[in-house]
């Protein structure tokens, strides 16, 4: 499965993956309005990966074809001594 992966100029460390051809079309509008402008990363075959940097590739291939977009937000840090 091939996706698109564009980051949020507005968001640091935040991508919306979504599959070529439906491009942006099929995010809700109110996400895109949080994002702001997006920019083109890449392109990536998800079949052909084990793992991606913060994202499972099978948590992406389902989310892109049950609702069309997957949002990888960045990492969440932890102080330390905080739970």
């Amino acid at each position: 499965m091939i996706c698109a992966v564009y980051k949020s100029l507005k968001k640091p460390d935040t991508y919306l993956f979504v599959m070529p051809g439906q491009q942006l079309e099929r995010a809700p509008q109110a996400l895109l309005a949080m994002l702001g402008k997006l920019e083109y990363v890449m392109t990536v075959d998800l079949d052909k990966r084990d793992k991606l940097a913060q994202s499972d590739p099978q948590q992406v291939k389902t989310a892109l074809l049950e609702q069309g977009y997957y949002l990888q937000l960045p990492p969440t840090v932890y102080a330390e001594g905080s739970a």
